[in-house]
């Protein structure tokens, strides 16, 4: 008797019918990650201004529209559509600090840096400056951005982290470590100086 297929099964089968160009699969998808969407979606909202025009909420669809559009699906699996969904999120709210940024003609958009990553309570922080920093640490480390990526923005575990990575539950840890101390030193009040000099 075949077993009955799991939810698991079925976003593994959404995900490939995606990849192949199925776009009716996406939207059959999003429902069945919906409620972990917007989770990510929340935390990401709770490291923006307090005004922000953006509601969790609006930041999925937001992203979800991006995704769609985009060239077709890469997302292997669960956590790396997760993982995609983040940075799409990500993106959006970088593009909304430039064009809030471009209407105040110079205002720094602020977002909280939470003890996670920063390790200490610090000021509100630039949007931009964090989007810059990720981008930087991507580019002298991947694997570290990664980490913070899952991690920070995903909300995913040390072991489901280990698992999407292909690494020990040790490494992420180390690397979670190494990549908050890396990231405070770069947005710390005396980074931006530092780089400007």
């Amino acid at each position: 008797m075949p077993r009955e297929p799991t939810a698991a099964d079925t976003v593994s089968r959404l995900l490939d019918d995606a990849r192949r160009g199925d776009d009716a699969a996406l939207g059959r998808l999003l429902p069945l990650l919906y409620a972990e969407l917007r989770d990510i979606a929340a935390r990401h909202m709770r490291r923006e201004r307090p005004d922000h025009t953006l509601q969790p909420t609006a930041l999925v669809h937001e992203a979800f529209l991006r995704l769609s559009g985009a060239a077709p699906l890469s997302a292997q699996d669960r956590t790396h559509f997760l993982r995609t969904a983040s940075q799409a999120m990500r993106r959006v709210l970088v593009d909304h600090a430039r064009a809030r940024n471009a209407q105040k003609r110079g205002g720094a958009l602020q977002v909280t840096l939470d003890e996670a990553i920063a390790g200490r309570t610090e000021p509100p922080m630039d949007m931009l400056a964090l989007d810059d920093a990720l981008d930087r640490l991507g580019a002298a480390e991947p694997r570290w951005a990664q980490v913070v990526e899952l991690r920070y923005f995903a909300g995913l575990e040390i072991p489901e982290v280990a698992a999407a990575l292909g690494v020990s539950p040790a490494t992420v840890k180390r690397d979670w470590q190494f990549a908050r101390a890396w990231l405070s030193r770069e947005l710390g009040p005396d980074a931006a100086a530092t780089r400007d000099a």
